[in-house]
């Protein structure tokens, strides 16, 4: 059932949020007073280390060696950029991203945006269940339908934490499944051998090896620049203690606070991303490049020329990838429905209706490593509208006021976006030529 919500606040900023105002406190050190804006960038990291990140990562490892490193980490720096603003934006209005477009930008357009935001968020859930599906496939023997089942209703459960204002509980959880995942691959890299220093560092030069090459990075752009995030993170700052007023009056802590959340939850998930890339090469060589990224191969390859141990923490880092993020998903979800139209979807009706893609592609048995590389190539194509909003409402001081971007800030953010655009346009004649 979908109701029109004309309650003036954010779809998941909760009726316990406080607008204390922290300069009030005089006594408490600088600490104190920064600890309880952070959190929401880990919750917004588990989307960069999501399954379609390990199946473009691992593939494009596979395939090329380090030649893609340099994307990753470009497509890091970029989404440590994006995700400051978004969080930034949130604090100094107090709402999402989604809800500010709804009130600034004529009806139809805000349709048009939420119904680009909706596809983003489609292919983000289809590349969550199939990972979880392959996850729990390699750990259990789990029927695709089943998986998928299960996924859905931790996602509810994951949803509901959060809901009930256990805010703090879900961030830790968010950032155990993020260091879960990177604990998983980083065994398999010294399990796995075969690395190159050498390859690492030349794969930070940019480059290309034909169009092979080209829509994977598309697809690692994808990947580590996600829209979804970009919504959620504006929603997710706010409740954290701090008003919009509050923040205005010390532009300087706000800064410092979401810089510190940003860098250090994102540089995590960089280091995971770039490990991924680095198992990828180190396994593709260990095969004799017979091994071009397949998920469900990888484990049975792992389990026969590495041990099963290995095998284990692939399948447990894919499977906590998978899970974790189609939380943050089904948030991420609720923003944008709740922000661009002012509706809410009851989220179990929304999760049923969304996995419904995921089961049927599952079920008829398309090939699933192929799925989540097509995932991230068409979330990829939503990055320059959420980056443009998001420049476009940063740049307003009416709006900002002290917490306003740079001029230089908003000038990197336009060409970061042109450039994203720009692959955009030119993948369909990749694909076709």
């Amino acid at each position: 059932m979908i109701v029109r919500n004309t309650i003036d606040h954010d779809a998941i900023s909760g009726a316990s949020a406080v607008s204390a105002d922290f300069s009030a406190s005089g006594g408490e050190g600088r600490r104190s007073r920064i600890a309880p804006i952070l959190g929401p960038a880990f919750v917004a990291a588990i989307a960069y280390v999501d399954p379609g990140n390990v199946a473009t990562n691992l593939t494009a490892g596979a395939t090329h060696g380090y030649l893609l490193v340099w994307v990753v980490v470009v497509a890091s720096l970029v989404a440590i950029l994006v995700q400051f603003q978004a969080a930034k934006l949130g604090m100094a209005t107090g709402q999402s991203l989604p809800r500010l477009c709804r009130e600034r930008l004529p009806r139809w357009g805000t349709r048009l945006l939420w119904a680009q935001a909706e596809i983003v968020v489609l292919a983000t859930d289809l590349a969550e269940f199939v990972g979880a599906a392959i996850g729990m496939r390699l750990l259990f023997g789990m029927p695709a339908a089943l998986s998928a089942a299960v996924t859905a209703a931790v996602s509810l459960l994951l949803l509901q934490l959060r809901r009930q204002g256990r805010t703090r509980r879900f961030e830790l959880m968010s950032a155990a499944a993020l260091v879960l995942v990177g604990a998983g691959v980083g065994y398999d890299i010294v399990a796995v051998g075969h690395q190159s220093a050498a390859g690492l560092a030349a794969g930070l030069v940019p480059g290309f090896d034909g169009p092979g090459s080209l829509v994977l990075a598309m697809g690692i752009v994808g990947a580590t620049v996600m829209p979804h995030a970009v919504y959620l993170h504006s929603a997710l700052v706010q409740g954290r203690g701090m008003s919009a007023d509050a923040a205005r009056r010390q532009p300087g802590l706000v800064r410092r606070a979401l810089r510190l959340d940003c860098v250090l939850a994102l540089g995590i998930a960089t280091g995971v991303n770039v490990s991924m890339i680095a198992l990828g090469a180190g396994f593709g060589a260990v095969t004799g490049g017979t091994w071009t990224g397949d998920l469900i191969d990888a484990h049975s390859e792992l389990a026969g020329r590495v041990g099963g141990f290995a095998a284990l923490a692939f399948a447990v880092a894919l499977l906590s990838s998978g899970i974790s993020s189609a939380g943050v998903g089904t948030l991420a979800g609720d923003v944008v429905m709740h922000g661009f139209l002012g509706w809410r979807v009851s989220p179990h009706v929304r999760r049923i209706v969304t996995m419904a893609p995921s089961v049927l592609a599952l079920s008829i048995g398309v090939p699933l490593t192929g799925l989540l590389i097509a995932s991230q190539v068409v979330i990829s194509l939503g990055v320059p509208v959420a980056l443009f909003l998001l420049v476009w409402f940063c740049r307003d001081r009416a709006l900002m006021g002290p917490l306003v971007n740079a001029p230089l800030t908003t000038r990197i953010a336009g060409v970061t976006g042109a450039i994203v655009a720009a692959l955009g346009a030119c993948l369909p004649f990749t694909l076709l030529f």
